[in-house]
């Protein structure tokens, strides 16, 4: 009976995140303190107060998501250890913080810097990333290679076994789109502001590379499951590569949890103030066996 401590990326804010906690943890401030300094952003005053609008910024919303997440983490610590770690997309800074491979003040600076990163790689490349539900990979994959004549697309997140995000620029997004309608597809356009798991975001990986370069990544107090692969491991190198080339790489986060769940994983904790990863792990997992999945409300 092992027990996971899972982390969201972009998509779950709201206006108000991290108050409950501070009611009853007013340290737990020092945290969004520290966000706001290492960022130069008023991290603090958007996540408690907004407007939604500014706070839903690529360069405001990934160090506000993760300080949010990293007062959660002190709060869920205190109780119990985790046995395995891992973060959707961004969520995994979360997780290599809850492992113990990244200090506070590093996971945030350097989120900070590839939030940045990723949103001049946006404005410089402008994409999308839509939703599709009930499609095979390999249907949805070859509507990809017929989309590909207007621009850059493939798979980005395997979030569950029903449904899949392509990423990539506009034109081919939109003719994606319609492709998978053809194929009596459902599709959901998200309302984020760049393609992320892309090869649009290739400049900003290799920048990021830089920064990653001269970091020592501590070995893992758990083991952690890299989005890019999937698959449990306590090597710091390994670990650190896998942040790097998640930037482009498709989420993999369906074979993540079902690999938890082989690993014997029975607890899901989702490292938020509301349960946003919580549904799409419950559709991972296999519907015969029994697994306790809750977010840390």
């Amino acid at each position: 009976m092992s027990t996971a401590f899972i982390f969201p990326g972009q998509g779950g804010q709201f206006i108000g995140q991290g108050c409950a906690w501070l009611e009853t943890n007013p340290e737990l401030k020092e945290i969004l303190t520290l966000a706001d300094k290492v960022s130069g952003r008023p991290i603090t005053r958007l996540c408690l107060e907004g407007p939604l609008d500014e706070l839903s910024r690529t360069a405001n919303l990934q160090p506000a998501i993760l300080a949010v997440s990293l007062m959660g983490l002190r709060l869920m610590k205190a109780q119990q250890k985790p046995d395995f770690t891992c973060g959707h997309s961004l969520g995994e800074f979360g997780a290599l913080c809850a492992a113990e491979v990244l200090d506070e003040k590093t996971a945030l600076t350097l989120v900070s810097h590839r939030a940045v990163l990723m949103d001049e790689a946006a404005r410089k490349n402008p994409g999308a990333m839509l939703a599709v539900i009930g499609l095979t990979p390999e249907v949805l994959e070859g509507i990809c290679e017929l989309a590909r004549n207007e621009g850059p697309v493939g798979l980005a997140n395997f979030n569950t076994p029903d449904q899949i995000v392509i990423s990539g620029s506009i034109r081919a997004i939109s003719a994606a789109g319609k492709y998978v309608k053809m194929k009596n597809g459902h599709v959901i356009p998200l309302p984020l502001s760049g393609a992320f798991h892309s090869e649009l975001m290739t400049e900003a990986a290799e920048k990021f590379a830089t920064e990653l370069a001269s970091l020592d990544f501590h070995p893992p107090v758990c083991r952690v499951a890299p989005n890019a692969t999937g698959e449990p491991t306590v090597d710091p190198i390994e670990i650190k590569a896998r942040l790097l080339s998640q930037i482009t790489s498709p989420v993999l986060w369906t074979k993540t949890i079902q690999n938890l769940a082989r690993a014997g994983v029975t607890d899901f904790l989702e490292v938020w103030p509301k349960p946003y990863l919580t549904n799409i792990v419950k559709k991972c997992l296999p519907q015969k066996a029994t697994f306790n999945v809750k977010a840390w409300a």
